[in-house]
């Protein structure tokens, strides 16, 4: 191993499952959800509260996490998922009460500002776009659902519905770097290309791109042999992470027109998403989440098999040949149950939280090795 995943500190969360952990953009509060109907905001505890005698037993530049607030009036079943938009100032959630709820920062608090209704059944998970104009939502309903923020009424509504996939849509990811509404000059900045990727128990990855208003999918990524439960993009947005219920993890590509290797698209617009790797033989039970690294290029997975596994790239002896990982840091026990989700610190590099059906969320520290 080249790396060794150590855990620094154990929440008990809940006596419940709980579904998702998601860090806030500046990885100051971290947002867990679950089967208990409750959002909790876990930060730092304040230097004030401590006395000397826990300062100096602390580890340099570690404090305890506690939990700083809690949201218990939004819905009414399990919340299967929350997530931060861009600006940190809004938190949204998912529930298998059919509903999404939408919270904005008042203070130090969070307030509901609206709900959003339109699935049949269970909501199971919820993106914002990095501009935060889109919030997608899928479900148990097949569909994947598109709100447009108004900032007149200062509230979402529906801009889409799309019902490309023939099961449950379990996981939703936007592209990183297919937006530059984030940025302060894009009211002088030309529209830009929406992309977002959905991954279903229909066994495939969809790719639906928002082009003059229009939303369509663009391509459907089909290689795993079960059910995607979840996926993401890496820092450039040129590569995509997935992991299923077949106990496998695949890297894809994406070949832009005019690309070298000569893969035509058959749109001749879009990009060409290919399988470029898959890593297997090291999950004894499904996937449920992989998560890749902004920071370090590192990627984590959580399992049913209550394990935390972490994957590094090789570096390539040529330029052309197709990438591969190995495994450099694991915890095969590091949840009593199934670890449902995890969460890259979107600041500090190496900081990792997970969370699991025994109802805990823990935090783990990623020291890499020299190679």
């Amino acid at each position: 191993m080249l790396a060794e995943l150590i855990e620094l500190q154990e929440f008990e969360a809940s006596e419940d499952r709980i579904w998702c952990v998601a860090w806030n953009p500046t990885g100051t509060l971290l947002a867990s959800c679950g089967s208990d109907k409750v959002i909790k905001l876990w930060g730092r505890e304040d230097v004030n509260d401590l006395n000397l005698a826990k300062i100096s037993s602390l580890y340099s530049g570690e404090r305890n996490w506690v939990c700083k607030s809690t949201i218990t009036d939004g819905h009414t079943r399990s919340i299967r998922s929350v997530a931060w938009s861009f600006c940190g100032n809004r938190l949204a959630s998912a529930g298998f009460d059919a509903k999404v709820s939408v919270w904005e920062r008042d203070g130090q608090d969070f307030v509901l500002q609206t709900t959003l209704e339109g699935h049949e059944n269970e909501v199971k998970d919820v993106a914002f776009s990095r501009s935060g104009l889109y919030l997608a939502t899928c479900g148990r309903d097949k569909s994947v659902w598109i709100w447009e923020y108004n900032e007149e009424e200062n509230d979402f509504a529906c801009a889409a519905v799309l019902t490309t996939h023939t099961q449950d849509v379990k996981h939703l990811k936007w592209h990183p770097q297919k937006d530059v509404r984030h940025s302060i000059l894009f009211r002088f900045s030309s529209p830009v290309m929406q992309v977002l990727a959905s991954c279903s128990y229909d066994d495939t990855i969809k790719m639906f791109v928002e082009d003059n208003d229009d939303w369509t999918c663009a391509s459907s990524l089909e290689s795993h042999k079960s059910t995607v439960w979840s996926c993401d993009f890496d820092v450039t947005g040129k590569r995509l992470v997935s992991c299923s219920d077949d106990k496998t993890v695949k890297i894809w590509h994406a070949y832009e027109k005019n690309n070298r290797e000569g893969i035509r698209s058959p749109s001749g617009v879009y990009p060409v998403w290919k399988c470029v790797c898959t890593i297997s033989g090291y999950h004894t039970q499904a996937i449920y989440d992989v998560k890749w690294c902004s920071l370090t290029g590192l990627i984590a997975t959580a399992s049913g098999d209550n394990a935390i596994r972490i994957f590094r790239e090789e570096e390539r002896q040529q330029m052309d040949a197709p990438p591969s990982f190995s495994l450099v840091a694991s915890n095969t026990h590091a949840h009593l149950q199934d670890v449902n989700r995890i969460s890259f610190n979107p600041k500090e590099a190496g900081l990792l939280a997970s969370c699991s059906d025994d109802g805990t969320i823990k935090l783990w520290r990623i020291e890499q090795r020299p190679s």
